[in-house]
């Protein structure tokens, strides 16, 4: 909504400048959102007088001329054809912005000779064109204006403002809807200005016919014989033309000043285009034989069906279609300079029938715009008398009386409303003068005035009021959201901290772990396709969702991997392929509570760049060190694991995945290579190395106590020996190591294995396994017969696996 400064003055006296306006709009709840002032654009331009005008020696269509200009004389070129001696007109100096042509002026040779200025034309300063002299040349302005005039005073320069108009306030789609609730706000005094009633000289020959009174409860009408159009006054069309609206005709353009005026729409329709003494209107027609709606040429251009949820207004005894009602009139009897009897249209269309068909037929007009917000229910018949006095003023005639069908909707009902209200839901501390000041500011009409209980009727244009609770945040807007108290609240001591269960501790746990990994977070639907369940054995009709949000994801995901191993796809497709991405979430074995399961899902992409030295250890070893370490942090008991190979399900490598559980059932986590044809059909490059831990599965870690002890640091340095053992193939030489660590917990701080072999000295089928034991000696330095000993009992418990010590 745009309105100018003298717009708003005529319905608020006030001298307050446009800033001060904007800020108390804004202090009112009026969401200002741009303030242009043309008066600053056009500061640096002044009115000259050129003094010489010769032909310039290097052009045949530029001049150079002398100018008397507020800087003195100046040389400027110009190529306009009306430049003569004595011409008044505007000058523009070195450095002025020239709105109309978006540049910066420079000083310049022009065909040799220096412009030192410019002298500029009404499209150049965004002028209307015509006013000021001929098109095609600069401006031609009154001999006798004084040489150094500002453009700004000369053009009537006036600021704008643009707001943002919330739905619930459509009073302020009218000027002086804004007005009254600035003068409520103590900016100036509201200029009520009441409407007389136009008396008619005849009586009106054209009756109104209501056929869909929930579509158009009330219509008003009036013929004005004998009206003169044609262009709109200086004053008129510089209104319109400031807040982006063409100038039409006088016709046109008084409906559309009421429009912006009072948030009144109106259509006027040429009288003699009508056909026959009656205006219907009904609902859209729709064809028996064809099934086809009837259709309209609107003022647009354009053509619109019309169906049956659509208002029409149409003559001929209600047979053809004139006007779409609240939204725009048709092009059949449109007013045009020749009109001279005119038929006055002022109604209430329902908003939501309004609404719904701007949106159904793709149109926004500023009566649709208004009518579906709600106009004014009262001001049928006063905008008509408006709209009457204006025509007669500008185009003459004589007025008939005034026709109505239907009866407005009723105003707002009065409510009950308990002063005290007031500081009880806002904290404001107003005097019972002051709240009733407020309000019959704003329109509201107060009974029992000094009780304790008041009763209170909104004016007709405030429909959204509705109870007391809207009375408060009335009160509140004017008064100031600055003036609310700023009591602080009450001390409640130390604020509790949350407690997370042991469950929650470890996926916060596990979080962290994983980010100080390197990996990133992902964070993915719960949902997948079938056919990607499928590869991951979710066949489960119970998992098919009934209403997806989307074809793609119409499934419950039974693992997390097929989300991860997409995200990881989208990433190398732009140029990211080696990525390391973990999830913590659900996962759905089934469609009850008991089939949830919460998992930790890591992945990784090994693409590493090309290097001299080789690709480096094997990314499938990295990657269960991250699962053992992680698994490690949230408590798991490592030294219960099992690994176990061969048994994985099948969305896994065969050779180069495994398992790790927790006796013979319980499976805590499955990790390894992910199966190249699993990659394939979901678009992804192998090779993707993968985990996924079964949270539910590990026992709930024990509470710890907050009290640290003593660290417990030896002092004395640790030794290891080495030890060689031949075992089958098959046999995983983690089991070793455990083996090896179980032989003494005390002494033993760490077992790795540093070599793997086959080949010969080691008979076909086996493998030789080497691990460094690191002993740790706590109270003295271990003696050679100690040393011996715990060799005896490593070499003693690994026996009990089926190895051999290497000879």
């Amino acid at each position: 909504m745009k309105f100018t400064l003298s717009w708003l003055k005529n319905h608020l006296q006030t001298e307050a400048d446009v800033a001060g306006v904007a800020e108390a709009m804004t202090m009112a709840g009026l969401e200002v959102e741009e303030i242009h002032d043309p008066a600053a654009a056009l500061a640096p331009f002044t009115v000259a007088r050129i003094v010489e005008a010769v032909q310039h020696p290097n052009a045949d269509r530029l001049r150079v001329c002398q100018v008397e200009t507020v800087d003195g004389m100046k040389e400027i070129v110009c190529g306009a054809p009306n430049a003569r001696p004595g011409l008044v007109t505007i000058y523009a100096p070195i450095g002025a912005y020239v709105p109309g042509l978006g540049v910066t002026l420079v000083e310049k040779p022009v065909r040799g000779v220096v412009s030192n200025g410019m002298l500029c034309s009404a499209a150049e300063l965004e002028q209307p064109e015509g006013r000021y002299g001929p098109d095609d040349g600069i401006m031609d302005l009154p001999a006798d204006l004084q040489v150094g005039t500002p453009a700004a005073a000369l053009f009537g320069a006036d600021p704008v403002i643009d707001f943002e108009v919330t739905p619930n306030r459509p009073d302020w789609l009218g000027v002086s809807g804004i007005a009254r609730d600035l003068a409520a706000a103590g900016l100036g005094e509201f200029l009520d200005y009441r409407i007389a009633p136009v008396r008619g000289g005849f009586p009106c020959p054209i009756s109104i016919r209501l056929e869909a009174p929930e579509q158009c409860p009330v219509f008003a009408g009036r013929l004005i014989r004998g009206v003169k159009n044609g262009p709109s006054p200086d004053w008129l069309q510089r209104q319109l033309t400031a807040i982006g609206l063409r100038s039409i005709n006088r016709l046109v353009d008084v409906t559309n000043l009421i429009a912006y005026d009072r948030a009144r729409p109106l259509h006027v329709y040429d009288a003699g285009k009508l056909v026959g003494q009656t205006i219907v209107a009904r609902p859209g027609q729709v064809s028996s034989e064809t099934g086809e709606p009837e259709h309209l040429i609107a003022l647009d251009g354009k053509t619109y069906a019309a169906h049956a949820s659509v208002c029409v207004i149409a003559d001929a005894d209600g047979e053809r279609p004139i006007g779409l009602g609240g939204v725009m009139g048709g092009e059949s009897t449109g007013c045009s300079d020749e009109t001279t009897d005119v038929f006055v249209e002022s109604a209430w269309f329902d908003p939501i029938v309004t609404a719904q068909t701007g949106r159904a037929l793709n149109i926004s007009s500023d009566a649709q715009y208004r009518f579906a917000r709600t106009v004014d229910p009262a001001s049928v018949v006063p905008g008509l008398e408006l709209a009457t006095r204006l025509i007669l003023d500008l185009c003459g005639g004589e007025p008939s009386e005034i026709v109505v069908a239907g009866q407005a909707p009723a105003n707002p009902a009065p409510f009950a409303f308990d002063p005290a209200y007031v500081k009880r839901l806002s904290g404001m501390d107003l005097t019972q003068d002051r709240i009733v000041e407020i309000l019959t500011a704003l329109g509201f009409d107060i009974a029992g005035r000094g009780d304790d209980r008041w009763t209170v009727t909104p004016p007709s244009w405030r429909r959204d009021v509705e109870g007391p609770a809207d009375l408060v945040e009335e009160v509140a807007r004017i008064e100031g959201f600055d003036a609310l108290p700023d009591t602080p609240l009450p001390d409640q001591g130390a604020p509790s901290r949350g407690v997370l269960n042991p469950r929650q501790g470890q996926v916060r746990i596990a979080r962290r772990a994983l980010a100080a990994m390197g990996y990133a977070e992902a964070v993915t639907w719960s949902f997948t396709s079938r056919a990607t369940a499928a590869l991951f054995g979710g066949g489960d009709e119970r998992l098919h969702l009934e209403n997806p949000i989307a074809s793609e994801l119409d499934c419950m995901r039974p693992s997390a991997l097929p989300n991860l191993i997409q995200a990881a796809a989208r990433n190398a497709a732009r140029g990211h392929a080696d990525v390391a991405l973990f999830e913590i979430g659900p996962i759905y074995l089934g469609d009850g509570p008991k089939d949830q399961r919460t998992v930790i899902a890591g992945l990784i992409a090994p693409h590493a760049p090309r290097h001299w030295a080789g690709a480096g250890e094997d990314p499938l070893f990295g990657l269960k060190g991250d699962l053992m370490a992680l698994l490690g942090e949230i408590g798991a008991p490592l030294s219960g694991l099992q690994l176990v190979q061969g048994q994985n399900r099948d969305w896994w490598h065969p050779g180069r995945s495994a398992r790790l559980q927790m006796g013979p059932k319980v499976v805590v986590a499955e990790f390894g290579a992910l199966h190249p044809r699993v990659l394939k059909a979901l678009d992804a490059d192998a090779p993707m190395l993968a985990f996924e831990i079964v949270l539910d599965a590990l026992p709930e870690p024990k509470s710890k106590s907050k009290a640290r002890g003593n660290a417990d640091l030896p002092t004395l340095m640790p030794l290891s020996r080495d030890f060689a053992f031949v075992v089958e193939d098959s046999k995983p030489a983690g089991d070793l190591a455990r083996a090896a660590a179980s032989a003494d917990k005390t002494l033993i701080a760490d077992v790795r294995v540093f070599d793997v072999y086959r080949g010969p000295g080691v008979e076909e089928g086996f493998k030789s396994v080497a691990l460094e034991v690191v002993l740790q000696p706590r109270e003295t330095t271990l003696t050679e017969a100690e040393i011996e000993a715990v060799s005896g009992r490593i070499v003693a418990a690994i026996e009990k696996l089926g190895a051999k010590l290497r000879g």
